[in-house]
C-alpha cells in the first residue's frame, strides 16, 4: 500500500469526522427542537433552515450522536479532538503493522538456502526486495558479512534498535487518548454537577427538572470519555501483541542468520 493512499485515507477520515463535529454545534436550538419533536412523537422534517452541514452530520453519524454532542457542552470538544487523534493513529498503526508482517518462515528458508550456497549478493537483494523489519535488519547485517560474524551481530543489533523505535511509534498518542478521554469525561461530570447545584441555589428549592440539565451534561460527558477510551485501549492491546510478534520474528531471523554464517565460516 502506497504512502499516497495512506495519506488520502487519513485525510478523508479526518475530514468526515471534523465536518460532522462542526455541524453538531452549528445550530443547537434546532437540535433541541428535533429532540422535543421526537419525544412528542411528531415526525421531524428536515428543512433548508437547518443548515447543510448539520444535515450532513446527522446523515453521517446519526441524529442521536449529534444531539448528545450538543447536550454535552464545551467539554465534548476536547473529547472530539482525542477521537480524531486516536482514530488517525489507529488507522496508521493498522496499515504500518500490517505492511510489516511477512511470512517469516518462507523468507528465512529462501535466505538460508542462498547463504548455504554462499550467494551473499543474492541474499542481500532478497532482503532489499522484502518488506518489513525482519528483512531490514538482516539486510543491514549481510552488508557487513565480509567483516566477520561479530560485525554482523553488532550491525543487526543497531538496526534492531532503530526498527523497535519505529514499531513503538504511535503508542504515546494512544496512551494519551486512553488516559485523557476519561479525565475530560469526569471533568464534564464536575461541570455538570456545578451547573446543577447552581440551578438549585438560584431556585431556592430542589426540583428534578431544575437539576436535570446539569446532570445530563455530567452523564453525557462521562459516557463520551469512556466510549472513546475503551475501544482505543482495545486497539492498543492488539497493536502491542502485533509488535511483540514482530520482535520475536526479528530475534528468530537474526539468530538463524548468525547460525548459518558461523556454519559457513567453519
Amino acid at each position: 500500500m502506497s504512502k499516497g493512499f495512506m495519506r488520502i485515507l487519513l485525510i478523508a477520515m479526518l475530514s468526515i469526522t471534523f465536518i460532522a463535529a462542526l455541524s453538531a454545534q452549528e445550530m443547537p436550538e434546532q437540535a433541541e427542537e428535533m429532540a422535543a419533536a421526537q419525544e412528542e412523537g411528531v415526525e421531524f422534517v428536515e428543512t433548508e433552515e437547518m443548515g447543510g452541514l448539520e444535515m450532513f452530520a446527522r446523515r453521517i453519524v446519526g441524529s442521536g450522536l449529534v444531539d448528545l454532542f450538543v447536550q454535552g457542552g464545551f467539554v465534548m470538544w476536547p473529547i472530539l479532538l482525542l477521537v480524531i487523534w486516536g482514530l488517525a493513529t489507529i488507522i496508521w498503526k493498522i496499515i504500518s503493522l500490517s505492511y510489516a508482517r511477512i511470512n517469516v518462515n518462507d523468507f528465512m528458508e529462501k535466505l538460508t538456502d542462498l547463504l548455504k550456497q554462499n550467494k551473499i549478493d543474492e541474499a542481500v537483494k532478497l532482503c532489499e526486495n522484502t518488506r518489513g523489519p525482519v528483512a531490514t535488519i538482516l539486510h543491514r547485517g549481510l552488508l557487513k558479512a565480509d567483516q566477520g560474524v561479530e560485525a554482523v551481530e553488532k550491525e543487526i543489533e543497531n538496526a534492531g534498535t532503530m526498527e523497535m523505535a519505529f514499531l513503538e511509534k504511535g503508542f504515546i498518542p494512544l496512551s494519551t487518548t486512553i488516559n485523557l478521554a476519561p479525565m475530560f469525561g469526569f471533568f464534564g461530570t464536575i461541570v455538570g454537577m456545578i451547573a446543577a447545584f447552581d440551578a438549585i441555589a438560584r431556585a431556592g428549592e430542589v426540583d428534578p427538572t431544575i437539576v436535570a440539565s446539569g446532570i445530563k451534561i455530567a452523564l453525557v460527558t462521562t459516557a463520551a470519555g469512556l466510549a472513546v477510551a475503551i475501544p482505543v485501549q482495545f486497539f492498543n492491546n492488539i497493536f502491542l501483541g502485533m509488535v511483540d510478534s514482530l520482535v520475536m520474528d526479528m530475534q528468530k531471523g537474526s539468530e538463524r542468520l548468525i547460525e548459518v554464517l558461523m556454519e559457513n565460516n567453519k
